[in-house]
């Protein structure tokens, strides 16, 4: 493989660190269209460029739980964290229209760890945890909620190896209904990232049979945690926590639907990190390089925003005065 960067003005080779993806998928993800951009493979998995990939998480969620309040039928759902203003929606209108959450068990995919490997408590507030119950469970009304051991959370009693994965596939009986992700800088989905030693694996194959377990960050995703809300949003990397607890590849695969949703922005004016890794996962090969690319191995819907979905610039001599 060539990991190269093959510029004729200025040749280079990327930081050592760094996921190892090579020069000709590189090439393609940055000159992909927006005309190219959605379609449908042979899993069911499909890209859909939208102007709020978040809207649609909120609806989706809410007629799921609308569903299996009218058909009473368990509904099991995996949730990335943080999303307090998602969660906090879906609870709002759960109240608003008296829907039941009584048939619900959901899954919080992961939660932030010390250098030991002890998972944060749900008293900490810039906890993963802590936002899943408070933004989310205990604004549902009371009487539609679901009994509180049916909203899960990742715990030093539940940290060990499968063991989380291993309540997922007892109560959903197999797999969960859906699994609600949106991938990381280094192409991570949970805190799954690339070349983490704790998801070792000689093969894919043997990688998406591995299970939840406390997992060593990679530095990308120390930034990229540094500038979330719940711990700052200041760039504060000493302030990020450097191992976390989290589901496996196995819970993404086992996924009896998934949805993906890529629209994080550094700026209000469109400028994003996630640019670049979301082409990576949906358009580059399916590999434990880029993690979150085994969605595309089972049914599932990627919506990308349309700020996302703009064609790369800079760093070219043609560059225009706009795109700066």
């Amino acid at each position: 493989m060539d990991y190269s960067l093959n510029c004729a003005e200025f040749p280079f080779k990327p930081a050592e660190w760094l996921p190892k993806i090579d020069i000709e998928t590189l090439h393609k993800c940055r000159n992909i269209k927006r005309e190219d951009m959605e379609y449908t493979n042979e899993n069911g998995f499909s890209v859909k460029v939208v102007m709020d990939p978040t809207l649609h998480m909120v609806m989706d969620i809410f007629h799921r739980i609308y569903l299996s309040d009218v058909n009473d039928t368990k509904l099991t759902m995996i949730f990335p964290n943080q999303w307090p203003e998602a969660y906090s929606a879906v609870a709002n209108m759960l109240n608003q229209y008296n829907v039941s959450a009584r048939n619900v068990h959901a899954f919080a995919m992961d939660e932030y760890a010390d250098q030991d490997g002890n998972v944060a408590p749900l008293t900490w507030g810039g906890g993963l945890g802590f936002s899943f119950m408070n933004h989310f469970y205990y604004r549902i009304r009371e009487d539609l909620r679901p009994p509180v051991d049916h909203w899960h959370v990742l715990t030093n009693e539940l940290k060990g190896n499968d063991v989380y994965s291993k309540i997922i596939e007892d109560i959903s009986e197999g797999g969960v209904d859906c699994v609600y992700t949106a991938t990381g800088w280094p192409g991570h989905t949970a805190f799954i990232d690339p070349d983490a030693p704790e998801f070792a694996a000689d093969s894919l194959e043997e990688f998406i049979t591995l299970g939840s377990r406390v997992t060593t960050c990679t530095p990308l995703t120390i930034v990229e945690n540094s500038t979330f809300s719940s711990l700052g949003a200041s760039g504060d990397v000493w302030g990020t926590p450097p191992r976390a607890a989290t589901i496996g590849p196995r819970d993404i695969v086992s996924a009896k639907e998934r949805f993906e949703l890529h629209n994080l922005l550094s700026s209000p004016t469109g400028d994003s990190w996630q640019r670049m890794i979301s082409r990576i996962e949906l358009y580059g090969p399916i590999t434990k390089e880029c993690p979150a690319s085994i969605l595309r191995l089972g049914k599932g819907t990627c919506y990308v925003s349309e700020i996302l979905a703009r064609p790369f610039a800079g760093w070219t001599k043609d560059v225009k005065d706009w795109e700066l």
